[in-house]
């Protein structure tokens, strides 16, 4: 080698060397071997995390206590009272404004803020919750400007690998993004949780930790999909951490978000959200939806001439047009479509006195505080007797005007209104039993008994 290649070489060398002290990246370095799929899936997804601040939290010794006090130690205990304090994390899950978190996560709040990633704040309102799945959502508050938030994906409901690398994310307190990752460690886990088991089968079971704030926050894959809703960790293990498997999250969207829970408007029809898409899986006797032509297993495609890909979408335009007399739905059926009129009615028109009156024979009223305080009662539930038709089978078995009925069979209704759907949901011919309160004065004295009935319905 000659002396002048000796110095080209050295010359070379020492500029790399001076690069690279400067602070830039060596030519030969290949740029994109920092944005792994991890980075990629975190930048994909992470937008649509959010921080969820909650204030006014009433502390109970319970097991929902005791999850919040594994989570959150002495920050929870220590809590003023009245204040504004992060607990949790959501994420996005519509771009209207849709939060999806734990229920546990707001189940204290009297009011909730939501924090996107930029630090832009919302008041958000409870839409509804699930205690025994633990899945809730939030609607967010929007005055001014609508605004189309950035959301995330669901996976495929048994789009599941065991020991694919997960991501756990959140934006705990306030502080900022979190990630962890692990792998996907078993997809069929029921964890123990002490007295107030959740009734969720099938958890997902990974060892990226699900640091304290990140319950309400997804489970991801590689792909920036969201295969469960980070819930708890199980304090007797080391580093065992689980999720609401994306399955029973769309099952528990699909019982929330329907005209009746939301609005009181009767469809009558339960859908299952199936990867994408939207099957009618029960159609209820009677009802608008099977007026309307609905069969179980029909594919819901359209409504209104508009494409509906999950729970909240047909929800949204269900109701679009609350005033509308009829609503246009195309759904798949046996490989050929169909366009079927649908006509939503108030659920009290057709739940009502009347209608238990007919399955009965009783003309029940519910307890009101003051019936109870003026029958020394200890709280006003269930329905006092106020008529029953002479003849009837309700009458041949000994029931009488002024006993107060707490429960049909094992079910303890709270409205008049919960009574008539639990009532059309039996057969006529079937047999129901009625725990009842019989009233009996002695002088000035009024004991209250126990007592029970049963007879067959109409």
């Amino acid at each position: 080698m000659g002396i002048f290649h000796r110095v080209s070489v050295l010359t070379w060398l020492f500029s790399v060397s001076l690069t690279c002290s400067q602070g830039a990246t060596p030519s030969f370095v290949d740029p994109s071997v920092r944005r792994d799929a991890t980075v990629r899936a975190v930048e994909r997804v992470m937008p649509s995390v959010v921080n969820i601040r909650t204030e006014i939290l009433l502390e109970q010794r319970d097991f929902y206590y005791d999850l919040l006090w594994d989570f959150f130690g002495p920050h929870y205990r220590r809590r003023p009272a009245e204040s504004t304090y992060s607990l949790g994390s959501g994420v996005m899950i519509h771009s209207s404004g849709y939060v999806l978190t734990n229920a546990h996560v707001i189940r204290r709040a009297s009011r909730v803020e939501v924090i996107l990633q930029d630090g832009t704040r919302y008041e958000a309102e409870p839409v509804a919750g699930m205690r025994s799945s633990d899945v809730a959502l939030l609607k967010i508050r929007q005055e001014t400007s609508q605004v189309a938030f950035k959301t995330i994906a669901f996976a495929d409901a048994d789009d599941l690998l065991l020991g694919e690398t997960v991501l756990a994310l959140g934006n705990p307190f306030g502080l900022g993004s979190s990630v962890s990752r692990g792998i996907l460690s078993s997809k069929n886990r029921r964890p123990p949780m002490g007295d107030e088991p959740l009734e969720i089968e099938d958890w997902l079971q990974t060892d990226a930790a699900i640091n304290p704030g990140n319950s309400g926050g997804p489970l991801i894959n590689l792909e920036g999909a969201m295969i469960g809703l980070n819930v708890a960790v199980f304090k007797e293990g080391q580093g065992i951490g689980f999720a609401i498997p994306v399955k029973r999250v769309n099952e528990a969207i699909a019982e929330i978000m329907t005209p009746e829970v939301m609005d009181g408007l009767w469809f009558g029809a339960r859908l299952d959200a199936v990867d994408g898409s939207l099957r009618i899986k029960q159609v209820i006797k009677s009802s608008p939806a099977e007026k309307a032509g609905f069969k179980v297993g029909d594919i819901v495609n359209l409504i209104n001439g508009k494409s509906v890909a999950n729970a909240i979408e047909c929800y949204l335009s269900l109701t679009a047009e609350k005033g509308k007399t009829t609503i246009s739905v195309e759904v798949q059926r046996e490989g050929s479509r169909r366009q079927l009129q649908l006509k939503l009615i108030p659920e009290e028109v057709f739940f009502n006195a009347q209608l238990i009156r007919q399955r009965t024979g009783l003309l029940l009223q519910k307890v009101t505080p003051s019936l109870a305080r003026h029958l020394n009662l200890d709280a006003a539930q269930g329905f006092i007797v106020a008529e029953l038709e002479a003849g009837g089978a309700s009458a041949e078995s000994g029931m009488q005007p002024g006993l107060i009925v707490t429960h049909f069979n094992t079910y303890q209704a709270n409205t008049l209104l919960d009574l008539a759907k639990f009532l059309h949901t039996l057969e006529p011919g079937e047999e129901v039993r009625l725990q009842c309160i019989v009233q009996r004065r002695t002088g000035r004295f009024l004991t209250l008994n126990r007592a029970s009935a049963k007879f067959t319905l109409r």
